[in-house]
């Protein structure tokens, strides 16, 4: 995969590597920088961050790899997503937060949505 690097916030940012900004959510929040090529993906980002963890973040280990899941704009990342399909700005900082999770959490399926809608719609006009 990629030549990957680890700086503290407010080192230089390479031209060549997208800086991922992750936080740790714990308290107190944790923040640090990481370095990957457009062709990394979430999975092998949360296996490096957990085969390198930080030494700021020794009060907040865990178990394995497969427990920790990026969250990009509010959705959660499935494993095989590539950093570069996010369109992410090489050479610039973008943020992520990074969590502790067993699993991801299921989306409703498009016939229950549906269900879903149509019955709310049904039931707000409903006059008695």
């Amino acid at each position: 995969m990629s030549d990957v690097t680890q700086r503290k916030k407010g080192s230089g940012l390479p031209s060549d590597k997208i800086c991922l900004q992750l936080i740790w959510v714990t308290l107190p929040v944790k923040r640090l920088d990481f370095f990957f090529t457009p062709d990394d993906t979430a999975a092998y980002i949360c296996q490096y961050v957990f085969d390198h963890w930080p030494e700021e973040w020794k009060d907040a280990t865990v178990t394995s790899a497969h427990v920790l899941k990026l969250i990009h704009q509010g959705r959660f990342l499935h494993g095989s997503v590539s950093i570069g399909a996010l369109n992410l700005p090489i050479g610039k900082r973008s943020v992520m937060h990074l969590v502790a999770r067993e699993n991801l959490p299921e989306p409703p399926s498009q016939g229950q949505a549906k269900r879903d809608k149509t019955e709310r719609r049904s039931r707000c006009c409903n006059i008695l």
